[in-house]
């Protein structure tokens, strides 16, 4: 078999032959390399294959290394692949540009082949990882969806609860990378459904207590499933999968905690899960309004709900509405 399309593709940008043919003999080996003598034929090049990584140099006629960079960084569709300037412009003020304008890395000529080698299996080492986070994340997010097929709620209940979660977060105090960790977790906190029999998750009436007692084996069964991880988003999932319908005052299940024994994120989940449920139409229920919700949401702060999250959800009301609508309009 031949593994040679495994290899990375890097592009070489460089109006000089000869430095186009040194580059060759340093990386050939290793890498499938393209090679561009303009900005013009770099960006032509784009539009057929995508490297993992481009090698740019900054003094070429017509259109300089700082302008190519400018516009693969304000193109969507190739934003993201990382551009090391090749230069032999010692200025550190053109150093801060290429930064600014948003390259990874500087290689100055004349090139030593052990720098240029190091420096390009370092950031395609961080290609991968970043491919390897956006896997994770996708993943995740099916598994999510996994469940979903079973239920009679819809992607846009999981995709507008992790919305508000998010926003509450942000709204509470949190950073914006930990808010946007319970965002990409939330979507799993109801996996566990996917162990609940369809006669009893897709039951059109009222539960019997015995399958009450079964609908709740979902937090533990989604607990199970996302257990023992080493990732910070399937850890916050769990969290979340066992957490979701534990109440403020202890008579929510299955562990029966109360108040700030449940942690931020489970309680934060828990307003925005059933603010969701209660304001969208079901099988068994019509919609809420947004006021009837609220009365509810009030009246069950310190009974279901952390009650300082409750008047914290209240003043985002605006944001919240404005998520809910987004999600509407985009999916009918």
């Amino acid at each position: 078999m031949d593994f040679s399309n495994d290899k990375p593709r890097i592009l070489i940008v460089d109006d000089e032959p000869a430095n186009l043919k040194v580059m060759r003999e340093v990386l050939g080996n290793q890498y499938r390399m393209s090679f561009a003598k303009s900005g013009a034929a770099a960006l032509a090049l784009l539009e057929k294959e995508l490297p993992q990584l481009i090698l740019l140099d900054i003094m070429m006629p017509d259109m300089n290394g700082f302008e190519v960079c400018k516009i693969i960084k304000s193109t969507p569709a190739i934003s993201h692949i990382p551009i090391i300037f090749v230069t032999a412009l010692g200025d550190e003020s053109d150093e801060f540009k290429g930064f600014e304008l948003g390259a990874v890395d500087y290689i100055t000529k004349p090139i030593s082949p052990a720098i240029v080698r190091a420096r390009v299996k370092t950031h395609l080492s961080l290609v991968q990882a970043e491919q390897l986070k956006q896997a994770h994340v996708d993943l995740v997010h099916r598994l999510g969806r996994a469940a979903e097929y079973k239920d009679t709620e819809t992607g846009e209940h999981i995709a507008r609860m992790s919305q508000y979660s998010k926003l509450l977060a942000l709204e509470f105090g949190m950073s914006e990378q930990h808010a946007e960790l319970l965002r990409q977790a939330a979507p799993m906190h109801d996996v566990g459904k996917i162990g609940i029999p369809d006669a009893i998750l897709l039951k059109p009436g009222r539960l019997t207590s015995e399958e009450f007692d079964h609908m709740k084996q979902h937090a533990i069964i989604g607990a199970q499933i996302l257990a023992n991880s080493s990732s910070p988003l399937l850890q916050l999932a769990h969290t979340l999968a066992i957490e979701h319908h534990e109440k403020w005052d202890g008579s929510g299940y299955p562990n029966g905690l109360i108040g700030e024994k449940i942690s931020i994120e489970g309680r934060i989940v828990a307003i925005a899960d059933v603010f969701d449920a209660l304001t969208s139409k079901r099988p068994y229920k019509e919609a809420w309004s947004i006021e009837q919700t609220l009365a509810h949401l009030q009246e069950q702060a310190g009974k279901h709900f952390d009650p300082q999250l409750i008047s914290l959800f209240v003043n985002k009301l605006d944001d919240i509405v404005a998520i809910k609508n987004a999600y509407n309009e985009a999916h009918h």
